[in-house]
């Protein structure tokens, strides 16, 4: 079964804590999902990335999600094969660097907030 990789500041999480709509969507699918951020614990503090309801994984910008050695060292820490995860993120940058090792990546865009669209593509990928 694939594990879901949840892109965390400006996706699922906000200003408000968690996007609970999200959340809703999320808990819908058995799979097993992973908060992927960059930061590190002073940011997790101040941007909410706290008592998440799933594992959360850093590398705590060292390197960033924006370089593809980020993407390596998250696959080879939870000794997944890039065929047994996919991802949603809202950076661009970060999206097309995840696409770089070939793990199957949407772009979750942060401003039109679209769960159908982002519910198409968990249901079309898992």
């Amino acid at each position: 079964m694939k594990t879901i990789l949840v892109d965390a500041w400006n996706t699922f999480v906000t200003e408000a804590w968690v996007n609970t709509e999200m959340q809703k969507l999320l808990d819908n699918f058995p799979n097993k999902k992973i908060i992927l951020t960059s930061a590190n614990e002073e940011e997790k503090v101040k941007f909410g990335i706290v008592d998440m309801p799933y594992e959360i994984f850093s590398l705590e910008h060292n390197p960033n999600k924006t370089d593809i050695v980020y993407y390596e060292k998250m696959l080879d820490f939870f000794w997944f094969d890039k065929n047994e995860v996919i991802y949603f993120e809202h950076n661009k940058e970060a999206v097309e660097k995840a696409k770089e090792t070939w793990i199957n990546t949407f772009w979750y865009d942060k401003d039109k907030k679209d769960l159908v669209e982002l519910e198409q593509f968990l249901r079309g990928n898992l």
